[in-house]
């Protein structure tokens, strides 16, 4: 059965669950994960989750969305030809 793509192009979203699981919408790919880091590709630039015993629990290629569980201590954008400030609040 074939997977259709649920979320419109360039849509984007982080949930944070109480700094032990994440959930991502908008992600084109996994560059590389540790327990220490996740490296995935948006749509609008990347992103790295850093935190403790982190562990892929779900990914979807088709429907651009990723899951993951452990201790998130922190994650960054970097945004391609735009500034971050300006994609957030502009």
């Amino acid at each position: 059965m074939e997977e259709k793509k649920t979320e419109a192009a360039g849509a984007e979203s982080v949930c944070i669950e109480q700094r032990k699981r994440i959930e991502m919408r908008g992600v084109s790919s996994v560059d590389g994960f540790t327990p220490k880091e996740i490296r995935v590709s948006l749509e609008g630039g990347r992103a790295v989750i850093e935190g403790d015993g982190l562990k892929i629990v779900g990914f979807s290629k088709p429907n651009g969305t990723l899951a993951a569980a452990g201790k998130i201590e922190g994650i960054r954008f970097y945004v391609k030809g735009e500034k971050l400030v300006k994609r957030l609040f502009g």
